[in-house]
């Protein structure tokens, strides 16, 4: 298996996503089929599945009999689930499909040089039961009428450097030979469940009819984003939330997987990324529109989250809106 660092791939004003690991592709001589390829690691509670299609294809039926994490390394999808329109899926990007629900799956652009590559982790619904259970035991939510679960209606999202990286860390267990690979991917399996609850909610809270009236973190979330030009500090939020800064702190990591300044941070650089589309508006403006006291500040840490600076981001946009 060939190794390779995560890196950050954004496109236009999409939320910042992360790439898995490269996986060196099969050779043609070991290939037991061209669509759809499947190598199997089956450990006692999950089943790592690499998946490879190396032709164009159409509507490629697809079911699990159990719940599956699918992610893909290579290439490009379209996934068709329940009745929904059919939607792109790409690298940087996660998908999740409850047991018995069959997936119909596109390959536009597959090619013998250029392969499809998804990985598919399928667990068990009760080990993912008992992580749930373990949670609401352990760590229950300030709000005794909300409880941590897998939901599934938030099965299509972007992956953060979190969940990248503990996909590529259960890859690397499932697929490698160490002989306390079962207890080393349970602890991987418990940070995972809780990984993606952090996504799904942190999804949830990006659109407009998140509930806001009964969840004091969802209102917080939509008065950053209201005042995202503002200077906002933890202070300011946890009096809006009517808790304690600790208990305040505590409740939005544990339910989204970042800070609050780490929100702030990632908000004000999506509504950069969405200014900087427009050529007639100054960086600098841009700047202290986003809320940003200092243009070097804000050149730092957008290139720290994007990979690239706000003018660097700006001719590719502009670039590929001329190609389109």
């Amino acid at each position: 298996m060939e190794k390779a660092y995560i890196f950050v791939y954004t496109v236009n004003d999409m939320p910042q996503q992360y790439k898995l690991k490269a996986i060196t592709p099969s050779s043609e001589k070991s290939l037991k089929t061209l669509v759809e390829n499947r190598k199997i690691f089956s450990l006692n509670f999950c089943e790592l599945n690499i998946f490879e299609t190396f032709q164009e294809s159409s509507l490629v039926p697809l079911t699990f009999g159990d719940f599956v994490v699918t992610s893909m390394l290579r290439g490009k999808k379209v996934m068709h689930l329940y009745d929904n329109p059919g939607f792109d899926y790409l690298p940087g990007e996660t998908v999740l499909v409850p047991a018995n629900v069959t997936m119909k799956i596109d390959f536009p652009e597959a090619t013998k040089n250029n392969p499809t590559q998804c990985i598919a982790l399928a667990l068990e619904s009760q080990k993912i039961q008992t992580i749930v259970n373990r949670l609401n035991e352990d760590y229950p939510k300030n709000d005794t009428k909300d409880y941590w679960q897998l939901k599934h209606n938030e099965y299509h999202f972007q992956n953060n450097y979190e969940l990248a990286n503990n996909i590529n860390k259960l890859i690397d267990v499932c697929s490698g030979g160490d002989r306390e690979k079962d207890i080393l991917a349970d602890i991987a399996l418990k940070e995972l469940v809780v990984r993606l609850i952090q996504s799904q909610n942190l999804n949830s809270s990006d659109r407009a009819n998140y509930n806001v009236g009964n969840n004091p973190l969802a209102f917080v979330m939509q008065y950053i984003r209201i005042n995202i030009n503002q200077q906002i500090n933890v202070t300011e939020l946890s009096n809006k939330a009517c808790m304690s800064v600790p208990t305040f702190y505590r409740a939005f990591k544990n339910e989204f997987g970042l800070s609050p300044l780490e929100y702030i941070l990632r908000e004000k650089i999506k509504k950069a990324k969405t200014l900087l589309a427009d050529p007639t508006l100054t960086v600098t403006h841009i700047c202290y529109e986003t809320g940003f006291s200092s243009l070097n500040y804000f050149d730092r840490q957008f290139k720290r989250l994007e990979g690239v600076t706000p003018k660097q981001y700006r001719l590719m946009v502009l670039k590929n809106n001329t190609i389109h």
